[in-house]
């Protein structure tokens, strides 16, 4: 029997609310499949499953609030045969009653003494839970505060930081930013926050040290670079999802996958595997007029990487770094890094 549990999404998530289920017992899944939508406090999440197998039963029911780490449902793996069960126990009327419903009593969880199903318990399973009432957005809005202040609390407690800045010339990657938007109609123009995230994936490659987390005393390197991208909310706050294996990407892909990304993420739809995957994270204040940022690490990663505004075709980009897993020195080297990538943009 397969465990599902509720994931972390995210370091600053303890809890998360079922939404609904996209799955019921008996139904096959296999990796990838999303299996249910969670709220946290940030947005509502579509959870994928990375096992394969068939639904056995789902045990958290919509509308419930339960910790990280919670069994959510139970799974048969592939070839595997649910172990044959003492009959349930039912009251008569709770019997009856669901033969006239047509409800399946295999999948009702019995309230009654050692587990017996009762009429009320009947009469729940008839209609789906009704639906919380929405936080309202000023209440959702704290919650989301306490949520940033409580990891990167941790975040200034567990991780030594150090901070770094070079300001980048963007004159070469400006004009040819110019030349290749001259080709493309209006909706297939390319941004310059598109060879920013390259620039940085493409560095964490040849510094490994700067990418990935930290985690039961070590570094885990990640052999993919998963950028997480920092996304102002419209209702207030921040969410940092990833772009997936950002070095493999073209530009027209990384522009397609940014777009993408923050339409869902201020729509609120995004999946649990772009919240808990981010190995790097990258912010650009740019548009706020910021000349410099120095941001706090997203636990357990390992880096962050600021951009501030574009003034006389130069970037100040500046890097938060983890000093358990690298120094001042590699950390210089992968901010020049970055700076050469950005002179040679046509190899971006």
């Amino acid at each position: 029997m397969i465990e599902f549990k509720l994931p972390s999404l995210g370091s600053d998530m303890t809890e998360g609310k079922l939404l609904e289920w996209k799955v019921k017992p008996g139904e096959g899944v296999k990796r990838g499949d999303v299996v249910a939508v969670v709220d946290t406090t940030k947005a509502a999440v579509e959870v994928e499953i990375w096992q394969e197998g068939v639904v056995h039963e789902l045990i958290v029911q919509p509308g419930e609030t339960v910790p990280v780490g919670t069994v959510m449902a139970l799974l048969l793996a592939p070839g595997e045969s649910a172990a044959p069960q003492a009959r349930k126990k039912v009251s008569p009327a709770a019997r009856r009653r669901a033969a006239q419903l047509g409800v399946d009593l295999a999948g009702v969880r019995g309230s009654g003494p050692e587990g017996a199903v009762t009429l009320e318990d009947v009469e729940r399973a008839r209609q789906p839970a009704p639906p919380a009432p929405a936080a309202q957005p000023l209440e959702r809005q704290a919650e989301m505060r306490r949520a940033i202040a409580a990891a990167m609390s941790r975040s200034k407690r567990e991780i030594p930081h150090y901070y770094l800045s070079e300001s980048v010339p963007l004159a070469r990657a400006a004009e040819w930013l110019a030349r290749e938007n001259e080709k493309r109609p209006v909706t297939g123009r390319l941004l310059m926050a598109a060879l920013l995230l390259k620039a940085t994936a493409l560095a964490c490659k040849a510094y490994p040290e700067m990418n990935g987390h930290y985690r039961e005393e070590r570094h885990q390197p990640s052999e993919a670079v998963h950028v997480g991208v920092a996304i102002s909310l419209r209702q207030g706050g921040l969410i940092a999802p990833a772009i997936h294996a950002v070095e493999r990407l073209s530009l027209d892909e990384l522009m397609s996958s940014l777009s993408d990304l923050v339409k869902r993420a201020r729509a609120g739809s995004l999946r649990s595997s772009e919240m808990s995957d981010p190995t790097i994270t990258v912010t650009n204040l740019g548009e706020g007029g910021v000349e410099v940022v120095f941001g706090v690490i997203y636990p357990p990663q390992v880096a962050l990487v600021g951009f501030g505004a574009v003034r006389e075709n130069k970037v100040v980009a500046s890097v938060s770094a983890d000093h358990r897993v690298s120094d001042g020195h590699r950390g210089a080297l992968f901010l020049a890094a970055i700076a050469r990538l950005l002179q040679e943009p046509e190899k971006l």
